[in-house]
């Protein structure tokens, strides 16, 4: 039977008064550098809120009753480098799903769409079919060589300390791709690039997961979300965990606990002083507080926690711009597309209403305080590609797992009534899909114990309260080129692996961090190679 894949931990008191290294948090950065560290011979406590470690990255029964357990918070692994899982002796599995993705649209009054995937020839031809010509097909292929040519170059450099930008141009050797992504904004390159609006819609998405902006946005926001949504493993490939993400931090968590590190669930911390030299760290649980010593903190939080842990002033707030639906159906719904096998188009990523102007459209909206009216939406089946996720029994009769992220969903329009605003989101989010089937969702859905449709949505302020994410934010706040500019100052190991953050003995290890973001691990290995450096 499908079980929980957050397991609960012992509330261990820790064991001693002091430590090398005190890591707040147990989200998946922060498993990743207690297990180097305490590999490296450190003493390491752990200190995480929940009765459980994972944070965001964690599988769990949704829905009462039902055997399925869901990535409820994130959903796919491109970014962990193969170095981590080779150096901590991971036991895990990342499968690469069959399709790269599907996106319907409704063309000559005929619905139809365009797959992606399957074979060189079948992508070629939906692209054809969808564009009348193979000149989209050829401009995709040399759109995403550029990019393939940036991944090999700046991935591996995220597991190393900061390039400065020159430097890092020199390694990427390519004027015209440096310009196009880390220069100009990204809707220039994807215009002059691409004709269809489909397509450079599909293109543009990657610069909008958890990031509200806009194709020209002159801030490039934009440029460095899509940085990190094409370099992962050098190839921008996107996998499915299998097991679901708890997976990925059960297997840290063993790595940390068989290394030596302590791992104390159910104990918050609750302030963080220091003097450069030493650090305490106070903490609560349910029954009793305490202080614990450390050589040095590093924190799997936002710099906005942190910055109240030390009493310091908070940085600008940030603000989060996604929306989850997790979801489980009793069989997969047909498609308007009479071409499209629900088997093919659900398994890699749906693309809903995520043309280039709908793009545009639902952005203006947003920032004019509205929500949109046909919302932007793509959607994961997890368990086409991995059906351990569900019981055998679930599983044989055609159940599967829907995941939807929402885009350009700003916290600002959930604070004067989050519960109104989310069932109002998730009923147009609804309709959208069902736009592009030929059946509603509704009609798929499973139901739990209690009889309930088998459907949760989460705002941005859901996920501020549910996971201690600042304002919502999935990546703690905007996220950074990976590159230390060059008249930058990088004085001591934290800040030559971007962790610094002003306390020589206090490093950020989670999203915060210059290359944090996404499940990758980078920030945690980052902060333990610079604690190993001092």
């Amino acid at each position: 039977m499908a079980g929980s894949r957050h397991r609960v931990l012992p509330r261990a008191m820790p064991a001693l008064t002091s430590y090398d290294a005190v890591i707040v948090g147990g989200g998946h950065n922060g498993l990743v550098a207690a297990a180097y560290l305490a590999r490296a011979g450190r003493r390491v406590l752990l200190l995480e809120r929940l009765d459980h470690t994972g944070g965001a990255a964690v599988s769990a029964p949704a829905f009462p009753g039902v055997a399925a357990r869901l990535s409820r918070y994130a959903y796919l692994v491109s970014l962990l480098p193969e170095r981590i899982v080779r150096d901590l002796g991971l036991r895990l599995t990342l499968r690469r799903r069959a399709f790269s993705s599907y996106t319907p649209v409704v063309r000559g009054g005929r619905p139809t769409g365009l797959l992606v995937g399957g074979g060189e020839s079948r992508t070629r031809a939906a692209f054809a079919g969808l564009t009348g010509s193979d000149r989209e097909y050829e401009a995709w292929l040399r759109f995403y060589a550029m990019t393939g040519r940036l991944a090999v170059r700046v991935f591996p450099t995220l597991t190393e300390p900061l390039p400065r930008r020159s430097e890092l141009r020199r390694l990427v050797g390519d004027d015209a791709a440096w310009r196009a992504v880390f220069e100009r904004p990204l809707g220039e390159a994807v215009e002059d690039a691409f004709r269809d609006d489909l397509v450079r819609g599909i293109v543009l998405t990657d610069a909008l997961i958890g990031t509200f902006t806009s194709a020209h946005d002159p801030s490039l926001r934009q440029n460095r979300c899509f940085l990190y949504h094409v370099i992962g493993q050098g190839t921008g490939d996107w996998d499915v965990p299998v097991g679901g993400m708890g997976a990925v931090t059960d297997a840290l968590a063993d790595a940390a606990r068989a290394a030596g590190a302590e791992i104390a669930t159910g104990h918050e911390v609750t302030s963080v002083a220091t003097d450069g030299v030493t650090a305490e760290v106070g903490y609560r649980t349910q029954t009793t507080e305490g202080v614990v010593g450390a050589g040095v903190v590093l924190v799997n939080a936002s710099p906005h926690e942190l910055a109240a842990l030390l009493v310091e002033p908070r940085p600008e707030p940030v603000e989060g711009a996604q929306f989850k639906v997790n979801m489980l159906l009793r069989r997969l719904p047909a498609l308007r597309d009479p071409a499209a096998d629900p088997r093919e188009a659900l398994a890699g990523t749906f693309h809903v209403a995520e043309g280039y102007e709908q793009l545009e459209t639902a952005y203006r909206q947003a920032a004019a305080g509205e929500l949109p009216g046909t919302p932007p939406s793509e959607i994961y089946c997890h368990s086409l590609t991995d059906p351990s996720i569900l019981s055998p029994e679930l599983a044989a009769s055609g159940h599967h797992t829907l995941t939807l992220f929402g885009l350009h969903t700003p916290a600002r329009l959930f604070t004067r009534d989050n519960a109104g605003a989310r069932d109002r989101l998730l009923a147009a989010t609804l309709a959208t899909l069902n736009g592009q089937l030929a059946e509603p969702i509704e009609d798929c859905l499973a139901v739990d114990g209690a009889g309930r449709p088998c459907v949760e949505a989460k705002t941005p302020l859901d996920l501020a309260a549910e996971l201690g994410l600042p304002g919502g934010h999935i990546f703690h706040g905007d996220l950074a080129f990976p590159l230390a500019e060059d008249d930058e100052e990088l004085a001591d190991p934290a800040a030559r692996w971007g962790v610094a953050t002003g306390h020589a003995n206090v490093l950020l290890c989670g999203s915060g961090a210059v290359r944090g973001g996404g499940v990758s691990g980078v920030p945690g290995h980052n902060a333990a190679m610079a604690v190993l450096g001092r």
